[in-house]
């Protein structure tokens, strides 16, 4: 999926991420210090679109919202929905992320559409 964010001068930036959907929404992880994170504290304004993982759109923009996640309720239902979506794919992604040091630097989205 593509999550486009809005920077503080309105110009859109799309990213392709990885997601998975929980109680009616859907959730990414994404770097503490990414630029997704730093704009949507700026403004929740998100929009969201079927993607290849290179991130050439492959349908229709749909409007959404979109926060940062800090309830560690919320973010266990976000962990839950990503390994059942992508198993042995997620677990690799930690242990490399474990390596470097950078899976203590997450931070997760929650997407409404």
């Amino acid at each position: 999926m593509s999550v486009a964010t809005f920077r503080m001068n309105g110009a859109e930036v799309a990213t392709p991420v990885w997601f998975a959907a929980a109680d009616g929404k859907l959730y990414v992880f994404t770097a503490e210090q990414s630029g997704k994170v730093k704009r949507l504290r700026n403004s929740e304004r998100a929009r969201v679109a079927p993607s290849d993982a290179r991130g050439r759109v492959r349908g229709e923009w749909r409007d959404a919202t979109a926060r940062v996640v800090t309830d560690p309720r919320v973010i266990e239902r976000a962990q839950a929905a990503f390994q059942a979506k992508y198993g042995w794919q997620l677990r690799l992604t930690n242990f490399l992320s474990r390596l470097s040091g950078r899976i203590n630097h997450r931070a997760w989205l929650e997407i409404q559409l």
